[in-house]
């Protein structure tokens, strides 16, 4: 008989979503098995000049690419599906499970990146059991969030049961009719639930999360009052609101005109499996929409969180190529700004305002409620599956806290319950949860392209806070400048004359060629001169990096060009012999 001390540990490993919004991968193994939980990405930050998204490390599922046995996907977010074209540009993953509509979308983005070859997706159905590899049986739940088809997910291991929520609220009347599969949930609470893995978002919130559909009548309302044009932006993935927005709009006697990349394919594969019903006559592109009267007319566009390229951002900043704002237009945001993205959603309503919209927005409206459990969702989950060992995930530390105390207080003991970070490994045994070490994590940036590394990222800040200094000088091979260097400046505040900065550039240099030029410059018997140019430009460039933040008080990026001579002479003569004759000496 096999003794618990035989047993391999499962490795829990989140890669992204711990101490942050976005870019959820976790990471199951055992038995040199692995399983991929979700792999989403995450936007940039303000100070990420020039980055389209931002991506988990992935050093740790490269190097132990051998043992990927497969991936499960809990739904379609981009936070919880973004990520996988570009991982599976570096590694294969053999085969991808997950619900339709997150299949659906996920094959365009595969085919969209060339990568379609490298996996094989497979649609799975609530309480669907597939296998994965020898060592996992994994078990999808239906649970209700704010996408349509969204799944939690049992994972049957060697050392037991581990449920992971995915993202969920309880919702008792959702849009769609799909019930959360509370009673499955309870069924394995009953037999026994090794871990319980949990969303945290919303865990500082007490009570519990509204149902999506108590947004219907503050929408309703709003439609009846717009005398002109109706815009409304929400989150495209946000099936059922969208799915009671196009119902409104029916009831109000609009004509419904999507605009937006996003919008057009969620909608565009959402009609397709189901997930949203609507006549065909209730969707119009806007060169018929811009023809019919303004009061029968409704944009349902993207941007709702601000985003530079979405098109109501692009309305809001008169640069979209085919709608602009008339006085009496009603712009409906259906959203609450995501954390960190606040200040452009502000600055994108003012604009419309400025143009004459009225624009309906804010918590106290009603018109958008969260897709994540609060304290109360997040305690009865707990009471279902009544778990031995509790793991918070997907927040912010003080979220994935907050959790493990609701947890405690539905008597959960502290020591079975851990706080991790991106990358800890997580060991869960049938007796003991502990971390018991780390993989590499942070974060891979990404652009338009390709990897952003640290140091571009560097010298991007660089530029945005303290500009740039170029400084260009010739030298020949006795080691003297051919002319003045040139000093040019970009984006640089100071009160420092450029042929101030010059003259001391020249100095500088001037004085390390007298003083050093020896150290970088040898003759040997054949009387050739050999110069270490990169050594003596590295030099220079540190010497002139001083001065500038000397001289400047800042700290601008510096990029030193130096000319050298085409081609060493081959024999010493005349003036040259005696330039070696003092390199020698």
């Amino acid at each position: 008989m096999t003794t618990n001390e035989s047993k391999p540990a499962l490795k829990i490993i989140p890669l992204g979503g711990l101490h942050e919004i976005g870019k959820n991968t976790c990471v199951f193994e055992i038995n040199d098995e692995i399983v991929i939980l979700d792999a989403g990405l995450a936007f940039p930050s303000d100070g990420m000049h020039g980055v389209n998204i931002v991506l988990p490390d992935t050093t740790y599922l490269r190097e132990n690419q051998h043992k990927i046995k497969g991936m499960i996907v809990t739904h379609g977010h981009e936070d919880h599906i973004g990520g996988i074209p570009y991982h599976l540009k570096q590694f294969d993953i053999p085969v991808i499970y997950g619900p339709r509509l997150a299949m659906a979308l996920l094959h365009g983005k595969l085919e969209e990146a060339g990568v379609a070859n490298r996996t094989e997706l497979r649609t799975v159905l609530p309480r669907d059991i597939v296998r994965i590899g020898n060592s996992f049986f994994v078990e999808f739940i239906r649970n209700t969030h704010s996408i349509a088809d969204s799944f939690t997910v049992a994972l049957h291991t060697p050392v037991g049961v581990v449920i992971h929520t995915g993202d969920f609220k309880i919702d008792h009347t959702p849009v769609d009719g799909e019930f959360f599969d509370l009673q499955k949930l309870a069924d394995h609470g009953e037999k026994g639930v090794l871990c319980l893995i949990s969303d945290s978002t919303n865990s500082e919130v007490p009570g519990q999360t509204p149902s999506e559909r108590s947004v219907y009548p503050n929408l309703d309302r709003i439609f009846s009052q717009a005398t002109g044009r109706l815009m409304v932006t929400t989150f495209a993935s946000s099936v059922h609101r969208i799915n009671m927005i196009l119902d409104l709009a029916k009831k109000h006697n609009r004509i419904v005109s999507v605009v937006g990349r996003s919008m057009l394919n969620v909608i565009a594969h959402s009609r397709n499996l189901g997930y949203i019903k609507c006549e065909d006559s209730l969707l119009q592109p806007w060169n018929v929409a811009r023809n019919m009267a303004d009061e029968k007319v409704l944009i349902l566009t993207t941007g709702s969180q601000g985003e530079p390229l979405a098109a109501l951002t692009r309305i809001a900043n008169q640069e979209h190529p085919h709608i602009k704002i008339k006085q009496g237009d009603t712009v409906v945001f259906s959203a609450n700004p995501i954390p960190g993205n606040t200040i452009a959603v502000v600055n994108t309503i003012d604009k419309l305002m400025i143009q004459g919209a009225n624009v309906v927005y804010g918590r106290e409206k009603g018109i958008h409620v969260s897709g994540h459990g609060c304290q109360e969702d997040q305690k009865l989950m707990i009471a279902l599956t009544r778990p031995k060992f509790f793991l918070p995930v997907h927040g912010e530390h003080r979220m994935l806290v907050k959790h493990a105390q609701t947890a405690q207080s539905m008597g959960i003991p502290a020591e079975n319950m851990v706080i991790v970070d991106n990358g800890d490994i997580v060991e869960l045994s049938e007796d003991s949860i502990a971390i018991a070490g780390k993989v590499p994590s942070g974060i891979q940036l990404v652009d338009n392209a390709g990897v952003v590394h640290d140091n571009v990222l560097k010298e991007r800040q660089q530029l945005a806070e303290d500009g740039v200094v170029t400084v260009a000088a010739a030298i020949d091979w006795e080691g003297q400048l051919v002319a003045k260097p040139e000093v040019h400046l970009r984006g640089v505040v100071t009160s420092v004359e450029r042929s101030l900065l010059q003259k001391l550039a020249q100095t500088t240099i001037a004085d390390i060629l007298r003083d050093r030029w020896t150290e970088f410059a040898r003759s040997f018997d054949t009387e050739e001169l050999d110069v270490d140019w990169v050594g003596l430009q590295e030099h220079i460039e540190q010497a002139l990096q001083r001065l500038v933040r000397r001289e400047l008080q800042s700290r601008p990026l510096l990029v030193f060009l130096m000319q050298t001579p085409e081609a060493p002479p081959v024999k010493v003569t005349g003036r040259r012999r005696r330039a070696t004759a003092r390199v020698a000496s």
